[in-house]
């Protein structure tokens, strides 16, 4: 199988300056989102850790998906820092675990940070199978070959092998947002972002999305989640990070969603439950 030379971790470098601390996977400091005179994200700080699974809530308008959307600079911040995988991909810091960081390209970041979305953002004129083969050439390099074998992988991991040959015509919602999950997971990302994945999906559908979410967290894979789907952010959620008006209102572990500090996140989760 073709091999793909990666650009090694340089996240390993910054442990040495924080003894007995764990090295973030990403990290968010100070991260503000303008869309002109309008402020959508406020100074947002953030530390996800490798194999952990943070949950993202808050109403509409909160800067939810503005925060995911930085990550993998589909916006680009206007201010703060934004490390991945130890290579800074904004403002750099001038002190702290991360001072001095490499800077990073958008293609290294993408080579590490894959994304879902609430649409599915299938090409109509390629079957599921090529549409997981296409970025494995065009990004890992792959031979045609090796593309179709690591496709069909990831289609039996999420259970659409018998619909390789099917078009996003011939898919419901639920299994062409599976198919975008898998082509997400063929490109051997470090962390997941998911989007509100299940928001265009009929109710019925949106089990069969979650089910393909809680397998990828069970493998380990890093995840930061936009849902409103409360009993699956419960199951998986490490760290909760409630946001109202582009900033971090509260945090929280387990116990976040039974003993809420905020009346208003306590509040948002009574609307949405």
């Amino acid at each position: 199988m073709t091999t793909v030379t990666e650009p090694e971790s340089v996240a390993a470098p910054f442990a040495a300056s924080g003894v007995g601390r764990r090295v973030p996977i990403v990290s968010i400091e100070g991260l503000r989102k303008s869309f002109g005179s309008v402020e959508v994200l406020s100074g947002i700080d953030l530390d996800v850790h490798p194999g952990e699974h943070v949950v993202l809530l808050g109403p509409s308008g909160s800067g939810k998906s503005t925060v995911l959307r930085s990550i993998n600079l589909l916006e680009r911040p206007s201010a703060g820092s934004l490390v991945v995988d130890g290579r800074e991909h904004a403002t750099p810091r001038s002190s702290g675990l991360f001072a001095g960081a490499p800077r990073g390209t958008a293609l290294q970041l993408r080579r590490t940070v894959g994304m879902v979305f609430q649409q599915f953002n299938l090409f109509g004129h390629l079957s599921a199978l090529d549409n997981i083969v296409l970025p494995l050439r065009s990004v890992r390099r792959m031979s045609r070959r090796d593309a179709e074998e690591r496709a069909a992988v990831e289609l039996r991991r999420v259970g659409l092998i018998a619909r390789a040959g099917h078009y996003p015509n011939q898919l419901s919602g639920g299994q062409q947002q599976r198919v975008a999950i898998a082509r997400a997971l063929a490109l051997d990302p470090q962390v997941m972002l998911f989007d509100e994945p299940t928001s265009a999906l009929d109710p019925e559908l949106v089990g069969e999305v979650l089910r393909t979410m809680r397998l990828v967290a069970e493998t380990g894979m890093t995840m930061i989640v936009v849902t409103h789907e409360i009993g699956f952010a419960r199951e998986v959620g490490d760290l909760n990070v409630f946001l109202e008006h582009g900033k971090v209102v509260e945090t929280g572990g387990r116990e976040f969603y039974d003993e809420c500090r905020s009346q208003r996140a306590r509040d948002f989760l009574q609307a949405v439950r």
